[in-house]
């Protein structure tokens, strides 16, 4: 568990996730980084499982991103998952190649599996090189040990800065058949989307082939885990991968059935990347961004994005401070087709600004009383199409900059 004081956003209770058919998991305290807590996942699937994933689109992605992209191209199922904190294995050279083959090939033979079904993800430093010959003779003594019950502890094994493990489930019938949806997920800095700096792993036992899979994450990873930003920094090691253990035994998802799944993948997608805002680096304060009136929803989303990443947002609401004049700045600098004497802006419910100049009804203290909410809501509304896009980010404080500012040491 991290040291660092719980955030106020944090969750009042951590759900229980139930066992699910097909997968099991367990933990260990490697010694990667940290010192009297665990730091290694691994999970291991009873049959090969269908896989999907989505990463980082930095082109400084580490080593296990590599590796899993090759994995995914080759078609095989999967059949075990190794995480490490601590220590991201990126910007390491070929010294992180030789790291992910270590891990791959002890593994592999752990699981009684190819090397390619399985799957690497790794967070932490960059730049510091990784010892996977200190922690892969674990890897045995843990698939053996491993069970269906461990859902809180890989939460907390795969932690760094977060305060708090993220576990979101959902179980619901599907044509008479009842179907579970597990994630488990880490980020609280380096978060922007493409993705944010964040591990997120989803088992469900439903059956799913995985081209359908990764057609499914592909669509929701848009208005998830690539609509929250904590600090405009885009991560070396963003992973998202969902695995379908088809322990369920239910018939091929279509129609009615596969919206239904796909409602329930969301709601598990989003509840994950919103535990993450919350757990923002020193946040006090979440914040969601509606842009409305775009000339289209990409566009609405640049602008959403451009306020959202706005330091001088993210401060004055961190002060509590009504300062819609840097809503207006965030707006004009977006690049996107805008005009000034268009655009309507609100804090929660009150209209700040119209028309081009602050609202003839603005109230100080009514914009105020909203500022001092745990949770505030933004609303610029362009005024010039119908373009639309919602994005989730927290305050900036000053606890920001002390834990990255020794983040190292």
């Amino acid at each position: 568990m991290s040291d660092l004081k719980i955030s106020p956003l944090a969750p009042k209770t951590s759900p229980v996730l139930p066992e699910l058919a097909g997968v099991r998991m367990a933990t260990a305290q490697a010694g990667i980084k940290y010192a009297g807590r665990t730091d290694l996942l691994v999970m291991v699937f009873d049959q090969p499982t269908s896989v999907a994933g989505v990463f980082t689109t930095s082109k400084c992605s580490s080593a296990p991103v590599d590796w899993c992209r090759k994995a995914l191209n080759s078609g095989k199922a999967a059949k075990a998952l190794v995480v490490n904190a601590g220590n991201a294995n990126a910007f390491t050279g070929v010294k992180g190649s030789a790291a992910t083959d270590v891990t791959a090939k002890a593994m592999a033979v752990a699981a009684g599996c190819h090397e390619q079904e399985v799957y690497l993800a790794s967070t932490g430093v960059i730049g510091e090189p990784l010892d996977a010959e200190k922690f892969a003779p674990l890897l045995s003594e843990l698939t053996q040990k491993s069970d269906g019950d461990g859902w809180q502890l890989a939460a907390e094994a795969i932690m760094t800065t977060d305060t708090y493990p993220k576990l979101a489930t959902s179980t619901f019938d599907i044509d008479g058949t009842s179907v579970t949806i597990n994630g488990i997920a880490k980020g609280s800095g380096m978060i922007a989307p493409d993705m944010a700096t964040m591990l997120s792993f989803v088992v469900t036992d439903a059956a799913i082939e995985n081209e359908l899979l990764q057609s499914l994450l592909s669509d929701l990873v848009g208005s998830t885990f690539n609509a929250i930003t904590v600090d405009s920094d885009t991560s070396t090691s963003d992973t998202l991968m969902l695995f379908a253990t088809g322990g369920a035994d239910n018939e091929a998802l279509s129609g009615g059935s596969l919206d239904q799944f796909k409602e329930e993948l969301r709601g598990v997608l989003h509840n994950l990347s919103m535990q993450i805002v919350r757990d923002g680096e020193g946040a006090t304060k979440e914040i969601e961004i509606h842009v409305t009136g775009a000339e289209s929803d990409i566009a609405a989303k640049r602008i959403a994005l451009s306020i959202a990443n706005s330091p001088l947002v993210k401060t004055a609401v961190a002060g509590e401070d009504a300062n819609w004049g840097r809503v207006v700045m965030a707006v004009g600098k977006a690049g996107e087709a805008a005009d000034r004497d268009k655009l309507a802006i609100w804090f929660g419910d009150i209209r700040v600004a119209v028309a081009g100049e602050r609202d003839p009804d603005y109230s100080e203290d009514a914009a105020s009383d909203v500022m001092r909410r745990d949770e505030i809501k933004i609303t610029a509304d362009v005024g010039i199409g119908s373009g639309e896009a919602r994005v989730w980010t927290c305050d900036l404080t000053k606890e920001y900059v002390a834990i990255n500012g020794d983040y190292r040491s």
